[in-house]
């Protein structure tokens, strides 16, 4: 589990297939000082919001095994050498729940659609596909590559967050230009909610 509050920008040095055929599956190499200070093989790692597998930990680097399903559901697929990506541990008990519960588990890619700049914040517009809109309300919580977001308002087909200079300078979310894809997992709350209902409540 995590709680969306990203830990540090970390860097992509290195992508290598790993299945029997392209795009089947990769194995990522990730520097990050931070989160490999006590990680070990075995470990999870959400990585711009995919809980990954550590299974090798060198200095600051680890590495992860990313499997099709994975590159089928999030944005990992389109990175390359050089990419930034926000990196968070798994959350320890004793730890402050900054953010909100978050499995790591992407439900959706989306892109940027649109962003606005304030004095001293943005206003980001992002694509919302139709089988995740039940689960985004206004005021409530998503994760977008691994950061947790109050949603500020919601469309039809998107939604809006407002970015604080922190989360503009701390997170791959100040550099996303128009059109950037990013990964979306709703709360996880909302789903069991849904499931929990009747099936007639649940459909009207």
């Amino acid at each position: 589990m995590f709680t969306g509050i990203v830990e540090e920008l970390g860097e992509i040095t290195g992508i290598e297939q790993a299945g029997d055929f392209e795009g089947d599956a990769v194995r990522l190499t990730v520097r990050g000082p931070v989160v490999t200070a006590d990680i070990r093989h075995g470990d999870s790692v959400a990585v711009n919001g995919v809980c990954l597998t550590a299974t090798a930990v060198s200095g600051d680097t680890f590495g992860a095994d990313v499997m099709k399903e994975t590159l089928d559901r999030s944005s990992l697929g389109a990175l390359t050498a050089g990419s930034p990506v926000n990196l968070e541990r798994a959350a320890k008990v004793s730890d402050r729940l900054g953010g909100h519960i978050v499995q790591g588990h992407v439900d959706a890619r989306a892109e940027v659609v649109e962003r606005v700049t304030g004095s001293r914040w943005e206003t980001v517009r992002f694509s919302l596909p139709a089988d995740l809109a039940r689960y985004v309300v206004e005021k409530g919580s998503i994760t977008v590559d691994g950061v947790s977001l109050t949603v500020a308002s919601v469309g039809t087909d998107s939604f809006t967050v407002s970015l604080i200079p922190t989360t503009l300078d701390l997170t791959t979310l100040g550099s996303k230009g128009i059109g950037a894809p990013v990964n979306l997992e709703a709360d996880v709350i909302a789903k069991y909610v849904e499931r929990l209902m009747p099936r007639s409540q649940a459909g009207a």
